[in-house]
């Protein structure tokens, strides 16, 4: 074998369909020693980096093999390499080069991969309807296609067509019935078709789906050495639940709801929560039991609990439907003498008979693509502001200088939120307004649980908690949803806020 770059590629691609990557990087590197500009070797030494989780790197080499060859197989691999390094455009034109040179003589290329990477690509671009078009492709060609299927019901989700996208997660699941993404796509999708007893088991899965707050996917679920609660008998003179936080504050505000009927069936029930959190939920569920108990997350003793349930399970344990979703609103509490404090304040300011109308319009810095559709450019809430019959008032944590007050616009919004610390003084202050217009966000959340009149700007297509087209909700029955009937266009629908405000419907 000494100095034979055959016997070198051929024990490099060995180790790697085996996954010994390590062993199948130092064969390519020998290999490369003698043939450092073979299309086929440098594809290999790519294909290698990107197993090993060096897009960077894989990129450098598949580009070089692309350079010397131009084979449709390099350049599916560097679209794939493309999408992982977020350069959706330049992915999609690999794949399509790939194809058109596919089609000119190499029929031995499996085209359906080719389509299939393609649309990937496209539906990472947000071009759902041509990356459906693109899966569909794939199907006809590969009907046992398990990816195509299940990102054809992705994108069918994202495009408003929820139940072809039920019918497609559920194709999925047939090939792959233990897939957990697809289970949590399912779940995703008939929560928004408010499908809740069929949703709760598929969403249970939900991990699989997510994305922390840098944006990267995979979660694991927890992994406790405490049997998980989901719903059974239990002993309600001794048993203790630990409840875990999940996702953002905004989740934990809408499902702390959970928390007093928990208190019913255990002993004892802990939180473990965010510190921003713990005087609000403090006060409404401990002040008046000794059974709740809210934890730092850096200090639990699991052998002083019997079971654990993470935050967004709860649902799922209660046998929740839209129909019985706790509404006992309200659920969360303002400390009385700082809401005073505030409401004394507010009189103070000019025109105090004007209505107290709280904004906020952006959400926080996590989950970067979700963010971009949710939150509104500081510049759209001139719209509202520049109405003169309310005292408006910031409710904005602003995340980056571009969710920031603009100088122009502070002379027609009251902004106190540095004296903010935690949800307790926010609370404080939304007591104490007639009305909170929001993205959704966090306060939308807090506004809601509160009791207060809250109006919601959703984005298109919005996230599965509101129902798909329904300008109520069951999870707030003083909200009120404006929902996006475009995708950014924010405009129309502050259009229709500022003609509900003209129209005094703050008031009802």
């Amino acid at each position: 074998m000494k100095d034979d770059p055959q016997s070198f590629y051929q024990q490099a691609a060995g180790c790697y369909n085996t996954g010994d990557l390590k062993e199948a990087l130092l064969w390519i590197e020998r290999c490369l020693g003698i043939e450092s500009e073979n299309a086929d070797v440098l594809h290999l030494r790519g294909t290698i980096a990107l197993a090993l989780g060096d897009a960077k790197d894989a990129q450098h080499w598949v580009a070089k093999a692309v350079e010397r060859s131009r084979n449709p197989v390099f350049l599916n691999t560097l679209s794939v390499i493309q999408v992982c390094t977020g350069e959706f455009a330049r992915a999609a034109e690999s794949a399509r080069t790939a194809l058109a040179i596919a089609a000119q003589g190499h029929p031995d290329v499996d085209r359906s991969v080719l389509l299939y990477n393609l649309g990937r690509a496209l539906h990472m671009e947000l071009r759902f309807e041509e990356a459906a078009a693109l899966y569909r492709k794939v199907i006809d060609l590969n009907p046992g296609h398990f990816q195509a299927h299940c990102n054809l019901g992705a994108a069918l989700k994202s495009l408003g067509h929820l139940d072809a996208a039920v019918e497609q997660l559920r194709r999925a699941l047939s090939i792959q019935p233990a897939n957990l993404v697809a289970h949590g796509n399912l779940g995703h999708a008939l929560l928004t078709l408010g499908r809740y007893r069929e949703a709760w088991p598929h969403f249970e899965h939900r991990w699989a789906t997510s994305t922390d707050e840098n944006g990267n996917a995979n979660m694991e679920p927890p992994n406790l050495p405490l049997p998980q609660w989901k719903g059974e008998s239990t002993r309600a003179n001794r048993d203790r639940l630990l409840i875990l936080r999940e996702q953002g504050l905004g989740d934990m505000l809408q499902f702390c709801r959970y928390i007093p009927m928990a208190m019913e069936r255990f002993s004892q029930v802990g939180f473990v929560g965010p510190e921003p959190l713990r005087r609000l939920l403090s006060r409404a569920f401990g002040s008046k039991s000794s059974k709740f108990v809210y934890l730092d997350e850096t200090r639990v003793d699991l052998r002083q609990w019997d079971m654990y349930s993470s935050l967004l399970s709860l649902p799922l344990a209660f046998d929740t439907e839209v129909d019985t979703i706790p509404v006992a609103i309200p659920y969360l509490h303002a400390e009385p003498h700082a809401a005073q404090r505030w409401s004394k304040r507010l009189a103070g300011l000019q025109n105090p008979a004007l209505p107290r109308i709280g904004l906020a319009w952006a959400g926080s810095k996590g989950m970067p693509v979700i963010d971009a559709r949710r939150s509104m450019p500081v510049e759209k809430i001139d719209a509202l502001i520049s109405w003169p019959h309310a005292r408006w008032i910031s409710l904005q944590k602003p995340a980056s200088d571009a969710k920031t007050l603009q100088p122009r616009q502070r002379a027609h919004i009251v902004d106190w939120m540095n004296e903010m610390d935690d949800f307790a003084d926010t609370a404080a202050l939304v007591a104490s307004l007639d009305l909170v217009i929001c993205v959704d966000t966090s306060i939308a959340h807090l506004a809601g649980a509160l009791g207060k009149r809250v109006w919601l700007l959703n984005r298109h297509l919005g996230c599965w908690r509101w129902i798909h087209d329904r300008e109520d909700t069951p999870w707030y029955p003083t909200m009120r949803i404006f929902n996006q009937k475009e995708s950014g266009n924010w405009d129309e629908a502050l259009a229709r806020v500022l003609a509900a405000l003209e129209q005094g419907a703050w008031r009802s």
